[in-house]
């Protein structure tokens, strides 16, 4: 985890038998892990993980959230929808279609939408996205945010709920320079947020404080790989223009996929995944 106020990492946990990725903060200060197609509990204070038992669904990828109880959590699962899981008794239920692929990584301030971003076939059988959605957390009343024809990802909401911040390709003629932007909820106001030749991905604003952090792979990337050597820049409220550098670490995929702020926004947690950085 990172100590934003004194600039300090500090090791939860280390492993060579599981493959952790994506962590989420939960208010009673433990983290919520992806790990070999399961769900996975461990303190910030250090430990070993706990398995999170989910009954009815299959193996998940690392995009999941937190409901705002506690006792949920919203997950993308390998068969490319996502689900609604219960703690309490590892209750499970789908909430977007069986069509398409969706991958999810927000909630809403109020607990009562998800967004996530969709792959889908047109009328034509030509497939789109992935572009930004909105769903409510019983799977009704799902909403498109940015047009299919567009690849974004990467969509969290703001801490007021009015604005959908993401990375997407659509500010660059190459493939896979991804910026970050942002967009209201009805999908108004786009504006591009960082412009240079990194390409940048995963938006998380802090709960409190106006911070963002996001995660900045090298030039020339596509796509968000594992195992490159990635930079965690930090951008306080909202200038965008004066981004710092908080730490460089090999990682890329499931460093920081999900939001992974701590409730008081004072820390993030992060993935390092310590090997030789692998060529692009």
């Amino acid at each position: 985890m990172f100590d934003v106020d004194t600039l300090t990492a500090t090791t939860v946990h280390e492993t060579t038998r599981r493959l952790y990725e994506a962590p989420n903060w939960t208010p009673d200060d433990h983290l919520l892990v992806n790990g070999d197609g399961a769900l996975w509990r461990l303190p910030v204070t250090g430990g070993e993980p706990r398995h999170v038992p989910l009954r009815e669904v299959p193996p998940i990828n690392n995009d999941h959230v937190l409901g705002h109880d506690g006792r949920t959590a919203y997950v993308s699962a390998n068969d490319w929808r996502v689900y609604s899981a219960s703690f309490d008794d590892g209750t499970t239920q789908a909430l977007t279609a069986e069509s398409g692929a969706a991958f999810l990584h927000g909630i809403s301030p109020d607990g009562s939408r998800l967004a996530y971003v969709a792959i889908r076939d047109d009328e034509n059988g030509r497939r789109t996205g992935p572009h930004v959605r909105t769903i409510a957390i019983d799977g009704s009343d799902d909403r498109a945010v940015t047009a299919a024809d567009n690849v974004d990802d990467g969509c969290e909401y703001s801490p007021d709920g009015e604005w959908i911040y993401f990375n997407t390709e659509r500010f660059s003629s190459s493939a896979g320079h991804a910026q970050v932007a942002r967009v209201r909820i009805d999908g108004s106001s786009l504006e591009q947020l960082t412009r240079d030749d990194r390409v940048n991905w995963f938006p998380h604003p802090s709960p409190t404080r106006g911070r963002f952090v996001y995660l900045s792979y090298p030039p020339g990337t596509q796509g968000h790989p594992a195992d490159l050597l990635v930079q965690l820049r930090l951008v306080e409220g909202d200038r965008w223009d004066l981004s710092t550098v908080l730490a460089e670490t090999i990682g890329g995929q499931g460093t920081v996929n999900v939001g992974s702020w701590s409730p008081d926004g004072a820390r993030f947690a992060f993935v390092d995944y310590p090997f030789a950085p692998r060529r692009r």
